[in-house]
């Protein structure tokens, strides 16, 4: 198959979807003879008989309504079979991946910096709960990347890994996806301690013509996402080990949950906060990246009250008492 020029990421489901169908009785049919009702029985026998995830089979829709979209602006069909929504059709088992809150933020924070063996990986892990970068994105950046003087993070790629173990890099996730960000003074601090204890290489591996990466391996090759998310997981379970309370798990991307979380709950304003988190659509940031419960809105109706009370002890102030001589006829 050719692909042209998509993400390793896109043509890695393409591959994955077309070995699925390779093994399946509907794989073998004309592409014409599909049905709506063909397509959902398909869906449904995925994960139920194979028992597949939700996210399995909504890759396996994805892609296949692409191809069927295709023939339909071909006049092939008049109808795209996979055009349903997947709501009502198969169940959603998938596990939300949920924010922390602040104090188990702070505590989870506190232990590894306290850490004799997880220290080391502190001021990363503060990072992604500071600035809400997606892991992909903080292990893209290069030297160059950084601006610390102006307090500034350039974000315009992002690195990964294909399943032939390369490492490419490939443009952000989406347009908004590139962004300037801004980081806050402590935020700062982490990124020169990061620089200070970067390892000095004589040779810098070059990765798609980007280089001096800000976190290596002993050989001098840029850490990808897997990396960070096994090292999430031994913290978190060390962490587990020690106290009785235990934490959920955290990985990199529920840090980026917890940022939009907390920047929500602080009142940021959507369209900035959309902006930080390099969203296209600001549904996503409202409806995904957001954990608002029962308790922020009674802090939220709290805040309002004692704002109201407060304007109306001004306006009582203000107002000028009424004496009888108003009232004294001339």
């Amino acid at each position: 198959m050719i692909y042209g020029y998509v993400r390793h990421t896109t043509q890695n489901n393409y591959k994955f979807v077309q070995n699925i169908l390779a093994g399946e009785e509907f794989g073998k049919r004309k592409i014409k003879a599909v049905k709506t009702s063909d397509a959902k029985l398909f869906l449904i026998k995925v994960q139920r008989e194979d028992k597949k995830g939700f996210s399995t089979v909504k890759t396996i829709r994805g892609v296949l309504r692409s191809a069927f979209q295709m023939a339909v602006d071909d006049d092939i069909l008049v109808k795209n079979p996979f055009g349903f929504q997947m709501v009502g059709v198969v169940v959603n088992d998938s596990v939300t991946r949920e924010a922390i809150s602040k104090a188990q933020m702070r505590k989870f924070l506190k232990f590894v910096h306290d850490d004799n063996v997880y220290c080391k990986y502190y001021e990363v892990v503060y990072i992604l709960f500071h600035t809400g970068m997606r892991i992909s994105e903080f292990c893209g950046l290069t030297m160059k990347d950084i601006d610390l003087e102006k307090s500034v993070i350039n974000i315009d790629h992002q690195l990964q890994r294909t399943s032939n173990m390369e490492l490419v890099i490939e443009s952000t996730k989406t347009s908004a996806g590139t962004r300037k960000l801004p980081i806050t003074e402590d935020v700062a601090d982490m990124f020169r301690a990061i620089i200070e204890d970067r390892p000095k290489f004589k040779v810098e591996k070059i990765i798609c013509g980007y280089t001096v990466f800000l976190f290596l391996d002993d050989a001098g090759l840029p850490l990808v996402a897997m990396h960070w998310e096994h090292r999430f997981n031994h913290m978190v379970h060390r962490y587990n080990e020690i106290y009785k309370v235990q934490i959920p798990n955290i990985t990199p991307h529920v840090c980026r949950h917890t940022y939009c979380s907390n920047q929500a709950k602080a009142g940021m304003n959507p369209k900035t906060l959309q902006y930080l988190m390099g969203l296209s659509d600001i549904g996503v940031t409202m409806n995904v990246y957001t954990h608002l419960g029962l308790e922020d809105a009674e802090e939220e109706l709290r805040k309002m009250e004692n704002f109201r009370k407060a304007q109306e002890a001004i306006e009582k102030k203000e107002e000028k008492p009424i004496t009888q001589k108003a009232f004294r006829v001339v």
